[in-house]
């Protein structure tokens, strides 16, 4: 059984926490929080054990009623993995503290890839995390293209990928965030940073991105444009795309027009907190002309790279391949719309 503890309990923290206490083969040793907020006292009400992430905010926790089980560097020597989920630029200042307790480490896409061994996704490079120290999960849009990318280089190959990301302003409880009623180029260069973040997981993949962001806080959007090697159909790339169980085919009868409607099918499904796991393909936008293939895709970034955490975790401690992780995730967490 392997012991997971969690640095930070925020958007991706709390899914993660939730997600390990589901598997067979993990427990949760507890989670991390710097203030006493309404996150920290959901962590108490779920009965996960609360430790500090300040040394110094011991008190505030006491004032606020909200008992704590110790500090942050408790948690990660009691931890066989630590999923470090806070804010970007964080985790390059915990690193230390899991070096010196010895304990692998988990970050997200929000830090360098340079501050790891290895960036991360499970469809994509599973076997790069293998007994390493330090592992990256790559961000939301990244897991999304890299989920999608896999499939076509291994049936197709990729000759050339040029991506449009829509992206929402915010989560939706990032209330400092905007755009408020605008549309910017984000950024105004190309590539936007999604290429090169790509490029950690498949170094020889050609691609460009550009960025783009909305005041919307639903979902992410993809405007995909992929050269082919080869010029399958239309058809044959649905087939091939429907196999894969972290990508779902929107199909044209159910009427999902767009991001909203997702959310709103995801809540109707009993997802909790109306979570999509996985990348949402409109089926019908699938489109081949020559080699080119077409697509949109939405991807729901407080939730897809949850499972990947999961996955790292086996990953990393080398407790199961890519197939039986990948395979014992998605049944654990009902991922399959």
């Amino acid at each position: 059984m392997l012991t997971v503890g969690i640095n930070g309990y925020g958007t991706i923290g709390k899914r993660v926490a939730d997600a390990v206490t589901q598997q067979p083969d993990m427990e949760l040793a507890g989670v991390a929080k710097t203030r006493p907020n309404f996150e920290a006292q959901t962590a108490v009400r779920k009965d996960y054990p609360l430790y500090t992430a300040v040394e110094e905010r011991v008190e505030l926790f006491e004032e606020a009623g909200i008992g704590l089980a110790g500090t942050v560097s408790e948690l990660v020597e009691q931890s066989d993995v630590v999923v470090d989920a806070c804010p970007s630029g964080i985790g390059a200042d915990n690193k230390s503290m899991y070096e010196s307790l010895d304990t692998p480490a988990l970050y997200q896409g929000g830090e360098d890839a340079d501050l790891v061994d290895t960036s991360f996704n499970a469809r994509g490079n599973y076997s790069a995390a293998a007994g390493a120290s330090h592992v990256r999960v790559v961000s939301c849009n990244t897991t999304g293209l890299s989920r999608l990318l896999t499939p076509l280089q291994e049936q197709y190959g990729v000759e050339k990928a040029r991506v449009t990301l829509v992206r929402r302003g915010g989560d939706p409880g990032q209330t400092s965030r905007g755009p408020i009623n605008d549309i910017l180029p984000n950024p105004i260069t190309v590539p936007s940073h999604h290429g090169p973040d790509v490029n950690t997981v498949f170094p020889d993949l050609d691609i460009d991105t550009l960025g783009m962001k909305v005041p919307a806080t639903l979902m992410h959007l993809h405007s995909v444009n992929v050269t082919l090697e080869s010029s399958p159909t239309a058809a044959d790339v649905r087939d091939l795309l429907r196999e894969e169980s972290r990508l779902f085919l929107v199909p044209e009868s159910m009427a999902i027009d767009g991001a909203g409607k997702l959310k709103e099918f995801a809540h109707d499904a009993g997802r909790p907190r109306g979570d999509v796991w996985e990348n949402c393909v409109w089926e019908e936008s699938i489109s081949m002309e020559d080699n080119d293939l077409y697509l949109f895709e939405a991807i729901h970034q407080e939730s897809d790279v949850v499972p990947e955490n999961v996955d790292a975790i086996r990953a990393v401690t080398e407790t199961a391949d890519a197939n039986e992780s990948i395979a014992t995730t998605n049944e654990t967490l009902g991922i399959g719309l």
